[in-house]
């Protein structure tokens, strides 16, 4: 959830690929393929859909939301609107801007939200747009709500958790939440209560977005010798270091 959400798309060609025949196994020919086909026939809904994920597993986060754009409008000109695609296109613009919640961001998650009311990942949006705006209960209104239905193993529960304490943290005042700031609570947090490997992981990788290597390292460091011995662990903090080449 958060800056993260749209990291989680794992190949989503496979699908395409599965589904019409197609001979490639490199997402970029894959690409270019869905490109032709939206040339030829437009309005093929499904073909937009695919090419936004395309992008945005190569990265693109521009064109990918150009794509999911494209596909909220051809379903919502059929008549047959769509909360996840909304979805698509709020999280595609989020990733553009670097993790900010843009108003064209945001109206594509309220829209969702008119369509799925419980839908996670839109409330979570909209109430850090609100946070960036300064609206504090705004923002507490949604994560709060979100809060109490996440599992408390989730990631999204622990994030909700960091969010909610930084924000409550700013007093009165409101303003948008630092991220740094939050970055240095869940390290805090961590060290108070090191048995989070979740945390550890989101730490790493948030470290490693703001451009803190030397942080980053140093807590795979420390994660790799708290969980000495939980071989499960282990594996997904190398696969992470070998992602975000911290080794």
């Amino acid at each position: 959830m958060g800056g993260g959400t749209y990291f989680m798309l794992g190949q989503p060609y496979l699908a395409w690929r599965s589904a019409q025949g197609v001979n490639t196994r490199d997402v970029n020919g894959l690409i270019a393929l869905l490109v032709k086909r939206v040339r030829v026939a437009p309005n093929d809904l499904q073909a937009w859909v695919y090419l936004g994920r395309g992008y945005m597993s190569v990265g693109d986060a521009g064109d990918a939301a150009r794509a999911y754009g494209r596909a909220v409008a051809i379903a919502n000109a059929s008549g047959h609107p769509d909360a996840g695609l909304d979805t698509l296109y709020g999280e595609a613009l989020v990733a553009q801007s670097g993790g900010t919640v843009g108003a064209e961001a945001e109206a594509a998650f309220r829209a969702a939200l008119k369509l799925d009311p419980k839908a996670q990942a839109p409330r979570f949006f909209v109430g850090q747009a609100l946070a960036e705006r300064g609206d504090k209960a705004g923002a507490l209104d949604f994560w709060n709500g979100l809060l109490a239905e996440a599992p408390v193993t989730s990631p999204l529960h622990q994030a909700l958790v960091d969010r909610i304490a930084l924000l409550t943290a700013q007093g009165a005042g409101g303003g948008a939440p630092d991220p740094k700031a939050m970055v240095a609570g869940l390290a805090a947090r961590l060290k108070d209560n090191p048995d989070d490997a979740q945390g550890w992981q989101r730490l790493i990788r948030a470290y490693s977005v703001l451009g803190q290597r030397a942080d980053a390292q140093e807590a795979l460091a420390t994660a790799r010798k708290t969980f000495a011995g939980k071989s499960d662990i282990l594996s997904q903090l190398d696969a992470q270091a070998k992602e975000l080449k911290l080794d």
